[in-house]
């Protein structure tokens, strides 16, 4: 792609989720979200192969279809009440209607099943885009409305997390198990949301390190699905010993830091007097577990025949940019000491 064009793509992104997060008028904050979604389309479609444009069109009829909800129950609310402004969304219906259009833009269970499909369409970089920063406007949203009632959050937070994890247990493509599991962990933080947003925010920030580093290992290593795996180590000795753990991390293992925000969400749930679904959300974290254990075993413990000439490609000089994926698996495994400090923050 001409760089000059990726660069406006790129601005548009950025400029979308930013008038989004700096809008408290509803037409402001929609009018980022469709500046937003009209940045990735081009990128999603860039290879002109069948299912990249697939994936570009499912992704852009769902994504038009939670704006015109949320157009429509915020006009409503505007009707009723007479307000515009996010704080003010008062009314019952208007309520909703905008959690639900969100919830579409963000892939939550019930309405995920275009996230695996349009995730396989697409290559590992815009697949990274589409699972980390596509999230931060309708989050950002999410976390100013006001909620009266919780039961629709914790009803589509532990929907989630029992779809990602039991979707992810039969798949071999790994971008479609990367969607569940971010089905999953999206689920861990709406389920929290109406009683703890400063910890919806910090599982974020956790699940953006430990995905940013997940996606950057696979493409590093030219992986696409399960079997691929299993040539890892001749292209990458290191770090295939590192990623199960980085697997494992993504998938709530202590003492790794994705155990980090599952702890803290247990407990404020067991505050709040919700021991059994606290019990739930538990459970079907080990869902999640299992398919990570799976890529874990097939990276380490399986290995490809290979001839005499393809048994060390990893003495060839790597052309990828290494750091920021060194940064990242460092974060994803090591962040659990920080916890005391991290959540004296939150309490604040």
């Amino acid at each position: 792609m001409n760089p000059y064009i990726l660069s406006a793509l790129l601005f548009g992104l950025g400029l979308g989720t930013l008038i989004t997060f700096s809008s408290s008028h509803w037409l402001l904050a929609w009018m980022g979200l469709e500046i937003n979604t009209l940045a990735i389309l081009p990128l999603m479609a860039q290879h002109h192969h069948p299912r990249a444009v697939e994936a570009t069109t499912k992704y852009f009829l769902t994504q038009a279809t939670a704006a015109s909800m949320l157009l429509f129950a915020t006009t409503t609310n505007a009707w009723l009440t007479g307000e515009w402004n996010l704080q003010h969304l008062t009314h019952p219906l208007s309520v909703s209607l905008v959690t639900l259009a969100l919830a579409l833009k963000l892939g939550l269970a019930p309405v995920h099943a275009w996230l695996p499909e349009v995730l396989q369409g697409l290559n590992l970089t815009t697949g990274l885009v589409l699972s980390t920063w596509q999230k931060l406007a309708p989050f950002a949203l999410l976390t100013q409305m006001p909620y009266t009632n919780s039961t629709l959050l914790v009803i589509l937070g532990l929907a989630s997390t029992l779809v990602g994890g039991w979707g992810g247990l039969n798949q071999t493509q790994l971008r479609k198990i990367l969607a569940y599991s971010s089905i999953a962990h999206l689920g861990w933080m709406i389920m929290i949301l109406p009683f703890f947003p400063s910890l919806t925010l910090l599982t974020l920030l956790t699940y953006f390190i430990m995905t940013f580093s997940a996606f950057l290992i696979f493409k590093l290593n030219n992986s696409t699905s399960i079997n691929a795996l299993a040539t890892s180590w001749a292209k990458a000795p290191a770090l295939t010993s590192l990623t199960p753990l980085v697997l494992l991390s993504l998938g709530g293992l202590p003492p790794l830091t994705g155990f980090m925000p599952k702890w803290l969400i247990l407990q404020e749930l067991t505050k709040q007097d919700m021991s059994l679904l606290a019990t739930v959300a538990a459970l079907s974290a080990l869902l999640s577990l299992y398919f990570y254990l799976r890529l874990s075993y097939a990276m380490t413990l399986t290995m490809s025949p290979n001839s005499s000439v393809g048994t060390a490609p990893w003495r060839l000089a790597q052309t990828q940019t290494t750091l920021p994926m060194a940064a990242s698996t460092v974060l994803a495994l090591g962040l659990l000491p920080l916890l005391p400090a991290l959540n004296a923050a939150l309490t604040q």
